[in-house]
């Protein structure tokens, strides 16, 4: 921040040299730092990075001259501002207080600075030492990567920030697994499906909120089947044999009777695949269509296969409901009512004739 190091002007570089030799450390007199009440600086200064950093000095009415530097640079002799640095800038200057300002703070501006005084021909110094904090910052992080299962995963989190920040990794699983490590550096060793997911990398100082990023591993693996179920069904009604297999890459379905390959269209069939899941339909089932399926799953790390049979059920009689009794009683009551109408128009005939 000193004239010297921006300007290179011999003059003035030799004024300031004046200065410093005969404003704050005369011929023969040692620099004495705390060797009286005043001046008496602030204990050290934290401020985050960004912010505004106030550095006040205490003096009294004895002190004829003032200054603050910044170890051997002059920012402001009384109210001449030395530094040609815009963020420095003069606060209070009076016989009590002597305090300057250095605005949006960076790491490079920490360090002593001294608040000089002169006074009955003896100078006296005072310092105060500026902390600057940064909040965390994640700078490198490993991409999303994708291995199959019984691999060696490495990954990476670097991260700054003042003080060090501590970096923590921790697995984003439904089973709520938690922190796995605390350290830049995750090490999995053969993993396993289950450690899938998303890995979230946290980096805390307590300066600000942590920095957090995500990474997803995402682990191969080759079909199971999980579920399959043999159906029975009655002549002519719909049947349907359902396959559900895992796997990563997703599976690749086919279904088979005996050798052959089933297809869509194909003898009354439609096959359907969705996600995990497929399904054989028959619309109209028959007496061919009894026996043994076999459903295969398939991605590029093998296939697996399951036996399923559609067996013939036979149709469930019809249950008679209440509406059903009813009709019965009243088809016998009319039958009744028929016969005695009949033989009623009988005797009347016999009668009449």
């Amino acid at each position: 921040m000193g004239v010297c190091g921006y300007l290179f002007l011999p003059w003035k570089c030799l004024v300031v040299v004046s200065l410093r030799l005969l404003f704050l450390v005369p011929t023969g007199v040692p620099v004495r730092s705390g060797d009286a009440t005043f001046p008496k600086a602030m204990d050290n200064v934290t401020v985050r990075q960004g912010e505004s950093a106030t550095l006040r000095c205490t003096i009294d009415d004895r002190v004829t001259r003032v200054a603050w530097l910044n170890r051997s640079t002059i920012l402001y002799a009384g109210n001449d501002k030395w530094s040609i640095d815009p963020r420095v800038i003069i606060l209070v200057n009076t016989p009590t207080q002597y305090s300057i300002m250095i605005q949006n703070v960076d790491v490079y501006d920490e360090g002593p600075y001294t608040c000089s005084v002169q006074t009955d021909n003896h100078p006296k110094t005072s310092r105060v030492h500026l902390i600057v904090q940064v909040p965390p910052q994640i700078m490198n992080i490993s991409s999303d990567i994708t291995v199959n299962e019984g691999s060696s995963v490495t990954l990476l989190c670097l991260a700054i920030g003042r003080p060090e920040p501590t970096v923590t990794w921790r697995h984003l699983s439904v089973k709520g697994q938690g922190f796995v490590s605390e350290d830049e550096y995750l090490e999995i060793s053969d993993i396993k499906r289950d450690q899938s997911g998303e890995y979230e990398c946290s980096a805390l100082n307590d300066v600000a909120a942590p920095d957090v990023r995500k990474v997803k591993i995402t682990v191969n693996y080759p079909p199971y089947i999980s579920k399959a179920k043999n159906t029975g069904v009655s002549v002519g009604q719909k049947g349907i044999l359902s396959c559900e297999a895992s796997a990563v890459p997703m599976a690749e379905f086919q279904w088979f009777k005996e050798d052959t390959r089933l297809a869509t269209g194909l003898d009354g069939v439609r096959i359907e695949n969705k996600g995990r899941m497929s399904t054989l339909t028959f619309f109209n089932v028959s007496e061919k269509d009894y026996g043994n399926y076999t459903c295969v799953a398939t991605n590029k790390l093998g296939n697996t296969n399951a036996s399923i049979t559609l067996y013939e059920i036979s149709p469930s009689p019809a249950v008679a409901g209440p509406g059903a009794v009813i009709d019965g009683v009243n088809s016998a009551s009319r039958a009744l009512a028929c016969l005695w109408l009949s033989g009623t128009l009988l005797a009347h005939f016999f009668i009449k004739f």
